[in-house]
């Protein structure tokens, strides 16, 4: 579980809704007050709430990224489970797998490795040692192996651009729904409703408050989540086309660990 992810979500929305809730007065040239006065009023998120402003918002928002990503948009459960997903692909584990099957290559030969490529849950990873179980040609096999983390690189961009996408539209829509606001206020102000302007301009305002809110502490996290999912896998499957190209050559596993270690950070490395 991507813990740290849900802790900074819970903090922004509580210093968010802090924030809405508490005053703070400073009383400059006030002797007999105190310098710095809080006041603290959980009525004031109500006149943060407007349903108009909600449907323009977040309807118009989800509206446009399911219209731009027809087939991405139904996705939206699993892309959140992905993003939810801590440690599902550690680099390191990696390296110790194709390190044990160089091992399991060199003493039984690679016919001996299909019993562990059953095991393998990663379905890349199965391919991978499959195919060089069958003997296929180390050309084709590296060709198969790259086009694969190509394609599934693009359909993870689509999915990032479809969030890209809801970031931009939401602080659009929020001041669609301000502009419609003001003409609404203008259309009905006359010189005998002037003590309504500033509750009316409020209101008009709530829309690009919460425009700004989707894109910045909804959308931007989970395209940046989705993107560190993204470069977490890539490196992992690059790691396995290195690491079973060279159990093919019949590369000696000590030498294995070695280059496929050049992958990762130097401080993974030296703790790894």
């Amino acid at each position: 579980m991507n813990v740290v992810y849900l802790i900074g979500m819970a903090l922004a929305f509580a210093f968010t809704v802090f924030g809405i809730m508490v005053g703070i007065t400073f009383n400059i040239g006030s002797p007999d007050l105190p310098l710095v006065e809080f006041s603290f009023d959980p009525l004031n998120i109500i006149s943060f709430f407007d349903l108009s402003s909600v449907l323009i918002v977040l309807g118009g928002t989800m509206a446009v990224m399911i219209a731009c990503y027809p087939k991405t948009a139904k996705s939206f459960s699993k892309h959140l489970g992905i993003m939810l997903r801590s440690n599902a692909f550690e680099p390191t584990d990696y390296v110790e797998q194709l390190v044990e099957l160089a091992q399991i290559a060199r003493k039984n030969g690679l016919l001996a490795l299909e019993d562990k490529a059953n095991e393998q849950k990663d379905p890349f990873f199965k391919q991978a040692i499959m195919l060089i179980v069958d003997a296929t040609d180390p050309d084709r096999v590296k060709s198969i192996l790259e086009n694969d983390i190509e394609q599934t690189s693009a359909r993870h961009q689509a999915a990032i651009a479809m969030y890209e996408r809801g970031s931009n539209a939401a602080p659009a829509f929020g001041m669609i729904g301000t502009l419609i606001g003001l003409i609404n206020m203008l259309k009905t102000l006359d010189g005998s409703d002037m003590d309504s302007l500033g509750p009316n301009m409020s209101v008009a305002l709530v829309t690009t408050f919460y425009g700004s809110l989707l894109a910045h502490v909804i959308f931007n996290p989970i395209t940046a989540n989705l993107t560190a999912r993204d470069e977490e896998e890539v490196l992992c499957r690059q790691i396995v086309v290195e690491g079973i190209m060279a159990i093919q050559a019949g590369e000696n596993p000590k030498f294995l660990r070695e280059h496929l270690m050049t992958f990762l950070r130097q401080k993974i490395r030296t703790t790894g």
